[in-house]
């Protein structure tokens, strides 16, 4: 079984996602920050995919994916960082990114790839859907890569039904439709969003992105969805810490003070 599908069915609520660029802060941080995130019982693990004209992403984003691409990053250097991840983690993996550098690489030879480290799906935010029906989906199907859709509480109700019976992995709420970069708090207009799609009932597991960055959104999130995804506040937490690890901790009080470590079954 898919370990996307595994993690939802094992665990519905409470799900921490955390993103980070490939290649930041340092070209061979990569397999030593994802095994922190396991170590520290992060349920799954979103690694960017640096490119130069990152159009959703935030100015924290941005810069990580600037010097990723310094640093010498690229899709072809990043498979063979992880082809041996397989040995040491066993959470959920998913590679996030835009469409350019994935068609260069080849889209069969990147699910190809995929499925020959261990990962388990994508998330491509400019992939229009209608493409991913047509041309996309039959090729990740054949690989077993779940392609992971976005949707913002500009997406309507009609494509929002037709992602759910399309897709079987998890659907990514973005929780506006600014770019990426961490709130403080989410406003009464982004909690009635979150309620709304919480009313359609879907079928597949949801979690909560763009804003996360402390214990009231972190709770919002989960009050709201299967969990929530961070990406900014730990990226900025990478770049003001020592090391890794220190990250990570760092990270994990931000989110979870300790009263509230309980959420974390791993914890």
């Amino acid at each position: 079984m898919n370990r996307i599908k595994q993690l939802f069915e094992q665990k519905q609520n409470n799900i921490l996602s955390v993103y980070f660029t490939a290649g930041y802060p340092e070209l061979n941080d990569t397999t030593t920050i994802i095994k922190e995130l396991e170590k520290n019982g992060i349920d799954l693990v979103e690694i960017g995919i640096p490119f130069s004209d990152p159009m959703a992403d935030g100015p924290v984003i941005q810069e990580s994916g600037a010097c990723a691409l310094q640093n010498g990053m690229s899709l072809k250097l990043l498979f063979q960082q992880l082809k041996a991840i397989r040995r040491e983690v066993h959470i959920p993996l998913i590679l996030m990114g835009y469409l350019n550098p994935i068609m260069q690489f080849g889209f069969e030879n990147f699910c190809r790839s995929c499925r020959d480290t261990g990962i388990d799906g994508a998330i491509l935010p400019d992939l229009p859907f209608d493409d991913y029906i047509r041309e996309y989906k039959p090729v990740a199907d054949r690989y077993d890569v779940k392609i992971v859709m976005l949707i913002t509480p500009e997406t309507s109700e009609e494509r929002i039904r037709l992602i759910d019976e399309h897709t079987d992995g998890f659907i990514y709420m973005v929780s506006s439709a600014a770019t990426t970069g961490a709130q403080n708090r989410f406003d009464e207009h982004k909690l009635a969003y979150f309620r709304r799609i919480d009313a359609m009932q879907l079928k597949n597991p949801r979690l909560i992105g763009f804003g996360i960055s402390n214990r009231e959104t972190m709770e919002a999130a989960c009050a709201h969805a299967g969990g929530a995804i961070v990406g900014s506040k730990f990226i900025s937490l990478l770049k003001a810490a020592p090391d890794v690890a220190s990250a990570v901790v760092e990270l994990k009080n931000i989110l979870f003070p300790k009263k509230l470590n309980s959420l974390l079954s791993a914890w």
